[in-house]
């Protein structure tokens, strides 16, 4: 009878002892830092020289990478775990299945193991193991102790293969024993106890080494004498007595912990041990064992792998260095490299030279990591030979990258073109891609440089970190002995463990067939990924401008029509000119003749032809053929029959002409006309005056937007035979032409000042607005820029035929569009100093202007108020807010001296108090026309915050969770509910559920952590019924209209730190446990769509880890990992809930547009996703529905809005809430503390 049991297997040791140190994380993200124009899933990088396989970190597993690289390198314990098959194990397509038997921690190792060996990739993931643990994210992001580690996949491998025939792997491979004993010394009787184990811990602090550390563990005696007697079960007494220990049972593979981590009780902090503990690459451990008939080759062992820590005791980074047994990968040295085999100084005769196959090669094996771009290549050929490439071999060899093109098997072309490498070995003909592919990157590689030793003699070291992967030599281990970064395990196996000859540098040795099948289809189908990604980067847009179907106007290319004019084609780069051209041929069947391809731009005058192109056999990455091209396809002579003139020295270039409008009567009036002109750059400024049929003038030429106050300078008429472009005109340069005869009327002044002509707007509307009675409301006041506004006050009092009081008690002020008088303006400033434009109306006010030490103000009292209603003050600037505030309550008749004052902000929301009392108004920066709020509410003490707290709960529970909301103000009543069900917008009916109640505002301090707010929030009487274990099982999220904004993360993070603002409101929500989000987590609300009934389940909250990117493959994969779907069987969707829109994520959205320079957000941080914490994410199943998204709540939503503006009272409802105690409506999360953790591994056991 067999039945399945789940098991946790949980030390607890350091905790977060070692935490990550993220400086030294190796991150995969594949195409960093290249900009392409689609590269949404790029697939790996295939390995590098080594043909060896990282691992990638996941944010903090750099100690789990490097346990099992140290397994993987031990090929007994790899193959004694390739030798379970499937009929013990189970299989991992039947996981899921509820009455299945799968094993799937090993069968995760073995495919793990085997994506090592096999598949060309950099670096494998460790994903699908660490999820087979039953890791979350953050235990992905935590970084653990290695030692720990060592102990706790064992005994999980232990437990997971109970009942197979693999059920003593460890103990066969790792389990040796420890005997304890005790000598009588009067009767010679013997007490003994015998220890297992699998690793040895040994002290690293006062020991100089290993030997020395094992000596004193099994070689020196403790003696018992003195006070310190034996009792003697024999001798029933106390006697003298000598305990020692001995190794009696030694494993195959000896596992080394170093105590380098201890705790110093004096300063009470951990601390690492960094003095030098040296260790032998080989070690006899006979004189550490008891005496037995082995042989003495039994007892030697050899150093197979030491696993070292960079750091210190609070955090760090691990990596390993492991000896290659089987020699599967290529132990070569970049000094190696750089001694060539063929040399430049060995080729001699001419006719080495004449081979340009040869001399590449030899050129690039000078070069480090045989690498090099293809344009300096070209250089130092001729560096080298004295002749350039396409003087020496293009007759007979073509173009140079087309050559490399040409010799696939010697050279390795970058995706792009720009660089090339050496490959190292050249397949032998008739084998397939996939047998090339294999030979290339598991072949191994036995050149040794001059003097070196053979290498079957010499062991072959590897340094892994995390996915990157280089040689090193034995005496490279010595730096391990000491320092911040040092050795803290080691792995010794013995050393009569012979390997079979066949297993040598043979990665598929021992491999199950079905999984050498997997890897075969996965390398074919990388392979094939990466011809697709690299014929996509290598590929750009061309615009194909068709000349028969264009004709020359106004001096540049137009279409005759809009279709048919223009083809959009994309092509390969890396092919010639002539490939090129006969495609077009191929394209165009209906065209006849000589084909002349040019490129062409877009000016403001039409299409332009700049040159040709010429060199069929050019790549067009040669040529300078760039992405998004216009080429112009024509004969090379006539468009049209018009012979059209080419190059940047023709460039047409549109200007604005302003002339003279000549009155039918032919009288002359000062309006100017303007015109767009085109000219060709390279033609003379005073070929305007023909084109306009001007018989003599005088020119003016101003640079492009020049306008009002621009300075206009003459041309003299020597330089009337210069070109547009020596005149330093441009696109949308203006030119004036003004007839010589009408030099009295001129528009332009000797100082090149603009002089407005007299039917432009000179004059000011002033209305009367002094509640006195006049015979007109509104004069017109002759005006300009220089008028001074005491005279256009004092002569708009006049023709108003107002009281003559009214000069020394009245002001002037700007009417605003809405009605409302603006700020005074001064008496002494002319209209240009205040800014007034001509034409504008002024509104005659009583009340002197402020003077220039007095400020003007508009004052209101709460923050509920609406555009007219504000009130007036003027006081001095040198007032402080104190005596400001004073001012304003009695000038508005408010008692008492619980107000506090605060500057209204561009939104027309208030903004932050003004805290400093003592600080006047100008110091603070509060100029005439601000506007001033008095809110009722006394501040809280520098330095605090009055934070109110909602609670918040995505399903509404019954009971006091059902709403009471004031549907005419919009605010909840004291402990009321605010529900999202009366936002319209929710997905569906479960969304509709979700829920606000305010519990109160709490005080605390901005030193304070987020965990005392949310213990402070805790202790409120109206959050009694919301029951929390601990502030760890809440998250805390900020407000943003009424709805959870942004996610606070860190318990023990200050609010300082958040930057919260005195204005922000906290929502908090109950977990079911404590959550530990990393730093590139994204918590997300997902809802899988309910087939056929146009509505969405129940929300399920999944974290998405970003460390890889925040790509739309990786948010797919992850969405399909957590509901166990294909991912290429779901669709997933954004919601916008003010919108009650669904938009889906699709990966060819994040193409990045080559015609635009400025930087964009990478993935979907940026446009139009903005993906963050807490959006919705919609699921739909492909496999059992293909409808839209939208729900039947989003059509309804849609109808009942109304396209109404938001006014000022919903936007200030917070502040007043918060003066007053009861806040607005609102929403959000934040992160709780990081407990310390234990590191654990969920186990499925068989009997």
């Amino acid at each position: 009878m067999s039945y399945f049991l789940r098991v946790e297997i949980s030390f607890t040791m350091f905790g977060d002892l070692f935490e990550e140190d993220y400086s030294s994380v190796s991150y995969n993200q594949y195409g960093k830092g290249k900009k392409l124009k689609t590269r949404a899933v790029e697939p790996p990088a295939p390995r590098e020289f080594t043909n060896l396989s990282g691992l990638r970190n996941q944010g903090g597993t750099c100690y789990l990478n490097s346990l099992l690289q140290t397994l993987h390198f031990t090929p007994e314990f790899r193959e004694a775990l390739f030798s379970l098959g499937p009929e013990e194990l189970g299989s991992l397509e039947e996981k899921d299945k509820p009455d299945a038997k799968v094993r799937v921690i090993p069968l995760q190792l073995q495919r793990l193991f085997a994506q090592l060996l096999l598949l060309d990739q950099e670096a494998a993931s460790t994903t699908d193991l660490t999820d087979s643990f039953g890791w979350t994210s953050h235990e992905e992001m935590r970084q653990h102790d290695v030692q720990e580690l060592n102990r706790i996949l064992f005994s999980a491998l232990e437990t997971s293969l109970v009942g197979t025939s693999g059920h003593d792997l460890i103990n066969r491979l790792y389990h040796g024993t420890i005997v304890n004993q005790i000598v009588c010394k009067e009767c010679k009787s013997v007490s003994e106890k015998q220890e297992d184990f699998l690793d040895l811990t040994v002290a690293v602090k006062n020991v100089s080494g290993l030997e020395d550390a094992l000596w004193n563990m099994y070689v020196e005696e403790e003696v018992f004498d003195c006070d310190n007697l034996y009792h003697c079960g024999t001798c029933d007494r106390l006697v003298n007595a000598a305990k020692s220990a001995k190794l009696r049972k030694l494993p195959p593979f000896l596992t080394v912990s170093l105590l380098r981590f201890n705790f110093d009780f004096v300063k009470c902090e951990r601390y690492k041990e960094t003095s030098c503990y040296t260790f032998p690459l080989r070690i006899d451990l006979k004189p550490f064992c008891e005496q037995g008939e082995l042989a003495d080759l039994e007892y030697v062992y050899d150093l197979s792998s030491v696993i070292i820590h960079k750091g210190g005791c609070y955090g760090g980074h691990y990596h390993v260095y492991i000896k290659d047994v089987d020699h599967l990968g290529n132990w070569q040295f970049q000094e190696e490299k750089g001694n060539p085999d063929v040399n430049l100084k060995d080729l001699q005769n001419e006719e080495e030279i004449d081979d340009p196959l040869m001399i590449l090669k030899a050129i690039l094996l000078q070069e480090e990591s045989n690498l090099i771009p293809v344009d300096q290549l070209g250089q130092k050929l001729l560096e080298k030979i004295g002749m350039s490439w396409n003087k020496k071999y293009r007759q007979q060899h073509g173009a140079l990258r087309k050559f490399l093109q040409l010799h696939p098997q010697t050279f390795l072309l970058s995706s792009d073109g720009s660089t090339v490498r050496l490959l190292e070995n050249c397949p032998p003909q008739g084998e397939s891609s996939l047998q090339r592919s294999e030979r290339r990157i598991f072949k191994t590689r036995t050149s040794r440089s001059p003097g070196s030793s053979d290498s079957t003699s010499c062991p072959h070291w590897f340094d892994i970190n995390d996915s990157k992967v280089r040689p090193i030599k034995e005496k490279d281990i010595e730096q391990q002995f000491q320092g911040k970064e040092s050795a803290y395990m080691l792995f010794y196996r013995k050393s009569q463990l012979q390997r079979p000859p066949e297993a040598r540098a043979n990665p598929r040795y021992r491999v199950p067939c079905h999984l050498l099948k997997e890897m075969d289809a996965a390398n074919m189908e990388l392979q094939t990924k990466r011809a697709e990604c690299d014929s996509a980067n290598n590929s750009f847009a061309l615009h194909l401008h068709v000349g028969p179907c264009y004709r020359l106007f106004n001096g540049a290319l137009h279409p005759v029509s809009e279709t048919g004019s223009v083809w959009d084609v994309t092509f390969d780069k890396r092919k010639t000119l002539g490939d090129l051209r006969q495609s077009i041929f191929q394209l165009l069947e209906f065209w006849e003749g000589d084909m002349v391809l040019s490129v062409a731009k877009h000016v403001p005058a039409g299409l332009h032809v700049y040159h040709t192109l010429e060199g069929d056999d050019l790549t067009l990455g040669e040529i300078g053929i760039a992405d998004e091209e216009d080429i112009f396809v024509w004969n090379g002579v006539e468009v049209g029959g018009v012979q059209i003139p080419t190059g940047s020295d023709c460039e047409p270039l549109l200007l604005n002409i302003l002339h003279l409008a000549t009155h039918a009567e032919g009288e002359q009036r000062q309006r100017l006309t303007e015109c767009p002109r085109v000219f060709p750059s390279n033609a003379e400024v005073g070929s305007v005056l023909a084109a306009l049929a001007v018989p003599a003038a005088v020119l003016f030429v101003s640079g492009p937007g020049a306008a009002g106050e621009a300075a206009w300078a003459a041309v003299p008429r020597g330089d009337w035979r210069k070109t547009f472009r020596e005149q330093g005109l441009r696109d949308g340069s203006s030119i004036l032409i003004q007839d010589s005869s009408n030099g009295d009327n001129s528009l332009v002044t000797k100082q090149g000042k603009w002089i407005p002509s007299v039917n432009e707007t000179d004059w000011v509307h002033v209305k009367n607005l002094c509640q006195l009675d006049s015979e007109e409301e509104q004069v017109k006041i002759p005006a300009t820029v220089n008028t001074v506004v005491f005279d256009i006050r004092i002569k708009a009092i006049k023709e108003l035929k107002l009281m003559k009081e009214l000069a020394e008690d009245s002001c002037l002020r700007p009417i605003a569009g809405s009605g409302r008088p603006l700020c005074p303006v001064p008496d002494s400033c002319t209209l240009g100093e205040a800014e007034v434009r001509l034409g504008t109306t002024l509104g005659l006010c009583p009340g002197r202007a402020p003077t220039p030490s007095q400020l003007f103000l508009f004052f209101a009292v709460g923050s509920d108020i609406q555009p007219g209603t504000e009130m007036e003050v003027i006081v001095e600037d040198t007032i402080s807010v104190r005596d400001c505030l004073k001012t304003l309550l009695e000038k508005s008749g408010l008692p008492g001296d619980t107000w506090n004052l605060r500057r209204m902000d561009w939104c027309y929301e208030a903004g932050e108090p003004l805290y400093e009392e003592n600080a006047t108004l100008k110091e603070l920066m509060i100029r005439s026309g601000d506007t001033l709020l008095l809110i009722e509410g006394k501040l809280p003490p520098l330095g605090f915050l009055t934070v109110p707290i909602w609670w918040y709960q995505l399903q509404g529970p019954p009971g006091p969770w059902r709403s009471r909301q004031d549907q005419t103000t919009r605010t909840p009543s004291p402990g009321g509910v605010w529900r999202a069900a009366s936002i319209p917008g929710a997905p569906g009916d479960v969304r509709a559920g979700a829920s606000l109640r305010y519990l109160g505002a709490v005080e605390v301090s901005e030193d304070a952590t987020l965990e005392e707010l949310k213990s402070q929030a805790l202790s409120l009487p109206s959050s009694s019924e919301m029951s929390a274990p601990s502030p760890a099982f809440l998250r805390a999220w900020t407000v943003d209209g009424r709805r959870p904004g942004r996610l606070l993360r860190s318990n023990q993070q200050r609010l300082k730190d958040y930057k919260l603002g005195r204005r922000t409101e906290i929502c908090l929500e109950l977990l079911q446990k404590e959550e530990n989000l990393g730093p590139q987590d994204v918590l997300l609300r997902t809802q899988m769509r309910l087939p056929g009934q146009r509505a969405c389940g129940a929300p399920v909250d999944v974290v998405w880890d970003t460390g890889r990117g925040w790509t739309a493959a990786s948010l797919r994969q992850r969405v399909a990992d957590f509901y166990s779907l294909p991912v290429e069987k779901i669709e997933v969707a954004k919601y916008f809930p003010e919108k009650s829109e669904w938009l889906p994520v699709s990966s060819w959205s994040q193409q990045i547009a080559k015609r635009k320079k400025k930087k964009r957000q990478d993935g979907l941080q940026g446009a139009p996703y903005y993906l963050k914490d807490g959006d919705t994410i919609g699921i739909k199943n492909l496999l059992v529905e293909d409808d839209e998204f939208s729900t039947v709540s989003d059509d309804a939503a849609k109808e009942a809005q109304s396209p109404r503006a938001p006014g000022p009272r919903s936007r200030q409802e917070a502040l007043r809430v918060q003066s007053s105690g009861v806040p607005s409506s609102a929403e959000t999360p934040g992160r709780p503390q990081r407990p310390e953790a234990s590191l654990s591994i969920h186990v499925g056991r068989f009997r």
